[in-house]
């Protein structure tokens, strides 16, 4: 993919001290990022820190030298992918809303040939201002889009809204921004995660999944413009931007919640690492250790993603196949036996717990090996091949 360049813009308010970890985070993730600063904003935060962050000069003058031609706020967005203006204080908005260019910063929005991101960072009165409330829907109708601000601590040290959001969260949604809508308008159903199958108050069975790649995959397809669910097994993992996720313990919990949700899907997509068996046996109190050997009886779960796919009207279903041994032929079996569309393989030796995976996804023309790499990478690589399979079986995406 090309690389992306972002023009970074940062006035002055408090928050510009999250605009130094922004340009860090988005020159890890390879991308060229070019700092414009204001006077206010290099009084909170040096333009060195800039300069030693993103590793490129930092623009601050509209003369700017370091532009031949004299011209910064022409160039600097010419093939830039955004500019994000982090933080932007209600001068900036307002400035912006107006068009007003009377410094480099605001003269190169006014000539900006490029997306633009507002992140607003300001105290909440000054949020709830009405003429600041109007320069921000003149900003959302003149298709500008408006991240944040979040409920929380600030500066002056009131609570509300008008705290600018997290680097991390301004990552999240600029990544998703660049990603293509191939899912847009429908509503997709995940599960993720392992189950845990009771045996008394304190122990139970379950496995090594992590979740990983279920909540890449829900983040992957929230960010192809899907409306989301997550319906996940016990895990740390935070929940991807904007997916509704449901927490759940057994499998059985886990049936529940996802028939309660399917009549709703186009697609569904099982990841979870579900118990096959659960405890009949259970005790309501804790079992005391004692020198004689501990019998469990267990029965089987019922199998989610096979009762899905069974319905008169099912969803397009995606399963996925964990195997330690003979990938192909075992996963290529499950898929014919639940009927699935397609399937995704991948080794529990390589997969369970994992940062990366390589996946192998299954359908009726046949074999397609996904290159191994992130989760993300390989989940957004997999939504492309669902949205195309979905269009090809006559539900356009």
């Amino acid at each position: 993919m090309k690389q992306k360049r972002i023009v970074l813009g940062v006035s002055g308010g408090i928050a510009a001290y999250k605009a130094a970890e922004l340009t860090r985070l988005m020159v890890k993730a390879g991308w060229l990022v070019d700092v414009v600063l204001t006077d206010a904003g290099a009084r909170f935060v040096t333009p060195v820190t800039f300069q030693a962050l993103s590793g490129r000069p930092v623009y601050q003058q509209m003369w700017a030298p370091e532009i031949s031609n004299g011209m910064a706020h022409i160039q600097l967005t010419r093939g830039a992918d955004a500019l994000v203006l982090a933080p932007a204080t209600a001068d900036l908005i307002a400035k912006t809303a107006h068009g007003f260019a009377d410094d480099l910063l605001s003269t190169l929005i006014a000539a900006r040939d490029c997306p633009l991101f507002v992140v607003p960072a300001m105290n909440r009165q000054m949020w709830e201002n009405p003429p600041n409330q109007r320069n921000v829907q003149q900003l959302r109708d003149d298709g500008v889009a408006i991240l944040g601000p979040a409920v929380g601590e600030q500066a002056c040290g009131e609570v509300g809204l008008g705290r600018m959001i997290e680097p991390e969260e301004i990552m999240a949604r600029l990544e998703a921004a660049f990603q293509p809508k191939l899912l847009a308008g429908k509503k997709v159903l995940l599960t993720a995660g392992p189950t845990f199958e009771r045996i008394d108050a304190v122990r139970g069975i379950t496995n090594t999944s992590s979740g990983k790649m279920g909540f890449a995959l829900a983040q992957a397809v929230r960010e192809a413009g899907a409306e989301v669910v997550l319906v996940a097994g016990e895990t740390a993992l935070s929940t991807p931007l904007d997916a509704r996720r449901i927490d759940v313990r057994s499998a059985q919990e886990m049936l529940t919640a996802v028939e309660a949700e399917v009549d709703a899907a186009d697609i569904f997509i099982s990841v979870a690492a579900v118990a096959d068996y659960y405890v009949l046996n259970q005790s309501e109190h804790k079992i005391k250790k004692d020198a004689h050997i501990l019998t469990l009886e267990l029965a089987p779960n019922t199998d989610i993603l096979a009762k899905i796919a069974c319905r008169e009207q099912p969803p397009f279903c995606v399963g996925f196949a964990a195997e330690s041994e003979n990938l192909l032929e075992y996963a290529e079996a499950k898929r014919r036996r639940k009927h699935l569309p397609l399937l995704a393989a991948n080794l529990v030796q390589q997969a369970m717990g994992a940062d990366d995976n390589e996946v192998i996804l299954l359908d009726d023309d046949g074999e397609h090996r996904l290159p191994r790499g992130p989760k993300l990478d390989v989940a957004r690589r997999m939504v492309s091949h669902i949205a195309k399979l979905y269009a090809k079986q006559g539900k356009p995406a």
